[in-house]
């Protein structure tokens, strides 16, 4: 099992072709809030998929040659941990797929008052990152089912697992595939960020 770190950074911009640049004439609400412009931009370059049609895009990748990373996770409150270990799982090669836990599985996960972002809107702003090449939501509390359904030949987990401890890597195992970890030293979670938020407003 390897790891891939803040290295791979550099190799990638944040945000796909396609989502337009702020221009020194424009107020940031006229940028921002082209709300036509924006749809537009969604439809043109959505890479969100149900489970059939990225099993079926998967397919049509491989016969192109190329190979498939998996990464998951909630995604609630996007940080720079997320935004990391999504580039380094993009740095190992292939297509990058991102299974995005539903707002009934991160509330199982999580507890009452998770997610703070719906999922709909968490896989809006995961897709338009560059790295990532298709993003799928799923109700399960572990990506099994979708490992098999597209056997990955590699899943990317972040730093806060080690190769003996991923829940799904039996699943990966089956067929051949591995586990890699991937990103920077978790210093980061959406939990933190929330609970500090929370205690500073009481105080």
């Amino acid at each position: 099992m390897g790891r891939v770190g803040l290295k791979a950074v550099r190799k990638f911009s944040l945000f796909r072709p396609g989502f337009r640049r702020w221009r020194p004439d424009q107020s940031f609400l006229e940028h921002a809030f082209d709300e036509a412009e924006l749809q537009r931009t969604l439809n043109e370059n959505n890479k969100i998929f149900g489970r059939e049609e990225l099993r079926r895009q998967v397919e049509e990748w491989r016969r192109a040659g190329k190979r498939v990373v998996l990464a998951n996770g909630a995604f609630d409150l996007l940080h720079v941990g997320h935004v990391r270990y999504l580039i380094a799982a993009k740095a190992l090669g292939g297509k990058l797929v991102v299974a995005i836990n539903s707002d009934q599985s991160v509330r199982a996960l999580k507890g009452e008052g998770r997610p703070i972002v719906p999922q709909q809107e968490r896989a809006e702003i995961v897709a338009a990152l560059e790295p990532v090449d298709a993003v799928v939501i799923f109700p399960e509390l572990d990506v099994r089912a979708i490992i098999r359904e597209i056997r990955p030949e590699i899943q990317a987990k972040g730093t806060d697992y080690t190769a003996d401890s991923v829940p799904e890597r039996d699943a990966v195992h089956e067929y051949g595939g591995r586990v890699e970890i991937v990103g920077d030293p978790k210093n980061h979670s959406s939990s933190h960020i929330i609970r500090s938020r929370l205690s500073s407003r009481k105080q």
